[in-house]
């Protein structure tokens, strides 16, 4: 391990014993009951907050509750089940086309490995990991908006690209943390590093974060 890397990883390190102290009981905020409805959840997430899709899914999950139902559901009718996510339409062709790729090329099991959920109609690596690392306790790291935006604050990646801050990420940070380090990463952007408004003095990071030295 070069010099860089060591001390890098020692504030990663520092960074997460803090965040637990602050978010020990941060978790996934998307309410879901098996690794399909986790699916459904994460797509009609995109563009969504995860309270109004959980406001949604309460009620889409008792209409349709099996992969089946989805799979053969009336298009239109799903698209208006879920009209108030927003991108309706392209949604409802994602749930609708994952759920029948799931029956027909996964025997009604939702596939744990990356390169089978990305081939999944509307399933990127966002999605994935969100699956891999709630349902299958496989190590991952959903890089959402508020990982790109703070751990570029903490100078962990100078990316924009999800899946480059992904890798720079996971070199540097231990695997055991992955998951809960995203998790507390979005409460704190939430309550704390708030974009327009960051609140750097209640900031339990504000020591280790260059930014905030600045």
């Amino acid at each position: 391990m070069t010099q860089n890397k060591a001390v890098e990883s020692a504030r990663a390190k520092e960074v997460v014993r803090l965040l637990k102290k602050r978010y020990a009981a941060s978790k996934c905020s998307l309410n879901y009951s098996n690794p399909h409805e986790l699916l459904v959840a994460t797509i009609l997430s995109a563009q969504c907050t995860d309270h109004r899709v959980n406001q949604v899914s309460s009620g889409l999950f008792k209409k349709y509750s099996s992969i089946e139902a989805f799979a053969f559901a009336n298009l239109n009718e799903l698209s208006k089940d879920i009209y108030s996510c927003g991108y309706h339409n392209q949604k409802a062709k994602s749930i609708q086309g994952s759920s029948l790729a799931i029956l027909n090329d996964y025997e009604g099991e939702v596939p744990q490995t990356m390169e089978e959920l990305i081939k999944l109609p509307g399933v990127g690596r966002k999605t994935a990991n969100c699956i891999l690392g709630e349902c299958f306790n496989i190590p991952s790291m959903v890089i959402d908006t508020h990982m790109i935006r703070i751990m570029n604050l903490l100078q962990f990646t100078a990316s924009k690209n999800p899946k480059i801050i992904e890798l720079d990420l996971m070199d540097i940070f231990d695997k055991r943390d992955w998951v809960k380090l995203t998790h507390m990463i979005i409460d704190h952007g939430r309550v704390i590093c708030i974009a327009r408004h960051p609140k750097c003095d209640q900031c339990v990071l504000h020591e280790q974060c260059p930014s905030a030295l600045q």
